[in-house]
């Protein structure tokens, strides 16, 4: 692969490297968030998004619990201008949420941006510019000392428009393509910009260090942002900010590692939208603090419902297996990790669990508004016993004995790689019903009594194949009896009688259900079940159904 070697390692490494920030072992607090959905992410969309879409979409950002919302380019084009002005004119930014616009270090353009957001009550400025080897070289070819003067002529332009201006402005600051730029130089240019503005505790100054294009290794980034927030000037009243694209597919890892050495912000998108490979994920890295027992101060409860207006408003899809959001994240096909799941939760149903520790399962999928039924166990060819009785418990209640669960998983797992398909709860409790439930032919039982004598006797009406006959017999028990009178009566062979039953309804109407397994002459083993109001009634049903697959099993 000699193509390799015509490229190298485009970024910079700090003059002093503090790995001090990687002893820590987890982000312990939430950043300030600040999406970009309707700006870096709208931009990358095939059809971005019309007026009336921006506004749902800044709707929807809001009611996740997001304060800070990049809105757009306003000297870009019309319909990022008008979207400023509806939102300030038609007073539909809360008092909490602070929107934020980008900016070029033109005057027009900046004049235009102030223009858009004359009256706002919270807004952030957000000005860039090139600093980067490359882009210095190649798009602007311009020197260092022509680059700071870009980033000072537009730092004083936003002092001077917001004077100028009604509204509340804050400021923010990228050298934009900061992963290809010399450390020392991007300190320089930051600080000189922060020099203008003069940061205080009451009006304080964001610097973003973006990830413009990704180079490194998280480690790498995280070691630039140590060093940048150990060094850049007025750092008390600086809020350092990160925006991490995903060239590299690195862009939480960059997020995490960057709030670990120091970063107090980031900006990124819902599920990483963005050009190219896109931005970082904040569904990802928030959910990420939740595992970890951290609030991340944003709503994420209703994970399906976030995705449908997510994909139906930006015609984006989310991929399946994404994180935590993904239709098949918590699925498990597999029998051992069903197995592994349902055995969890069995063991989080016997007692009072503190903390959440199911195999397989980093997170409840219930607190993010999916469901154990549908989300986590999926059946198909291969999945296993466990997962499948798992199921059948969780939607219907039936509690299969271990060796008809058994049975059962063969069964199903048949069927599903007979149909090639993935088989739906509803399609398995068809499969159990048909297998096993109230088998009524070629044996059905019309009508019984018991009398008690020193054990119990029964007279009963039964059919064969349609023809009726009366058969009675003598048994310890009522069970015993219908057994015992079948046998001698229609000359049917079978030992090895086990029975269980249980409720599978609650209240004064439910239902019982019994299962029954016999062995038939040959030695194979086949289950029955049995469903009635009445205990007594479903057990003979379940015997009934047990005898009839005997009847039907030629190898018996």
């Amino acid at each position: 692969m000699d193509k390799c070697k015509k490229y190298t390692r485009g970024y910079f490494m700090p003059p002093v490297v503090d790995l001090s920030w990687a002893k820590r072992e987890y982000v312990d607090k939430a950043p300030i968030w600040c999406s970009v959905d309707l700006r870096d992410g709208n931009q990358a969309l095939i059809i971005p998004m019309s007026l009336d879409e921006k506004v749902g979409f800044f709707k929807f950002l809001v009611k996740l619990g997001f304060k800070e919302i990049e809105i757009g380019f306003p000297a870009a084009s019309e319909t990022e201008y008008a979207f400023t002005r509806k939102l300030i004119e038609e007073n539909l930014i809360p008092d909490d949420v602070t929107i934020q616009v980008l900016t070029q270090s033109r005057e027009h353009i900046i004049k235009k941006t102030f223009e858009a957001l004359r009256g706002a009550k919270q807004a952030v400025v957000h000005l860039y510019n090139s600093t980067s080897v490359a882009q210095r070289e190649q798009v602007f070819r311009k020197s260092k000392e022509e680059v700071i003067d870009i980033a000072l002529f537009g730092a004083n332009l936003l002092k001077k428009y917001a004077n100028e201006y009604e509204g509340n402005f804050k400021f923010e600051y990228s050298p934009e393509s900061f992963t290809g730029t010399e450390i020392d130089f991007a300190l320089e240019i930051c600080n000189k910009v922060l020099d203008v503005w003069q940061p205080t505790a009451n009006n304080k100054v964001i610097i973003n260090l973006p990830v413009t294009v990704s180079m490194s290794m998280p480690h790498v980034y995280a070691s630039q942002i140590a060093y940048m927030s150990q060094n850049l000037k007025y750092r008390e009243n600086v809020i350092v900010s990160l925006h991490p694209h995903n060239d590299r597919g690195c862009a939480v890892a960059d997020s995490e590692m960057g709030l670990l050495a120091g970063a107090d912000r980031i900006e990124g998108t819902l599920f990483g939208n963005g050009e190219r490979t896109g931005n970082a994920d904040i569904v990802t890295i928030a959910l990420n603090m939740f595992s970890h027992g951290i609030d991340p101060n944003l709503d994420f409860s209703d994970m399906p419902a976030i995705v449908e207006l997510y994909e139906r408003m930006t015609r984006m899809k989310v991929y399946a297996r994404q994180p935590y959001s993904g239709q098949l994240v918590f699925a498990a096909f597999s029998g051992s990790h069903q197995d592994a799941i349902a055995k969890g939760m069995k063991w989080r149903e016997e007692g009072e669990r503190r903390y959440w520790s199911v195999p397989y399962l980093p997170i409840d999928p219930k607190d993010i508004g999916r469901q154990y039924d549908g989300d986590v166990i999926r059946i198909n060819s291969q999945s296993g016993k466990g997962g499948i009785g798992y199921l059948l418990e969780q939607k219907y209640g039936f509690v299969l004995p271990a060796k008809m669960r058994e049975h059962f998983g063969y069964v199903v797992k048949s069927v599903s790689d007979h149909l090639h398909k993935e088989l739906m709860p509803e399609e398995i409790y068809e499969i159990f019903n048909k297998e096993y439930v109230n088998i009524e032919n070629p044996i059905n039982i019309l009508d019984y009594h018991f009398v008690k004598t020193d054990g119990f006797a029964v007279m009963a009406r039964i059919s064969v194949n349609g023809k009726e006959q009366e058969i009675s017999g003598h048994g310890n028990g009522r069970l015993d009896a219908v057994s015992n009178a079948i046998k001698e009566n229609l000359h049917i062979s079978y030992s090895d009688l086990t029975y269980t039953e249980h409720a599978l309804d609650q209240g004064s109407t439910s239902r019982a259900v019994a299962y029954i397994s016999l062995k038939g002459e040959k030695g194979k083993v086949v289950w029955g079940a049995g469903i009635d109001h009445d205990i007594i009634t479903a057990s003979v049903k379940a015997l009934l159904s047990a005898i009839n697959k005997v009847k039907l099993d030629s190898g018996i």
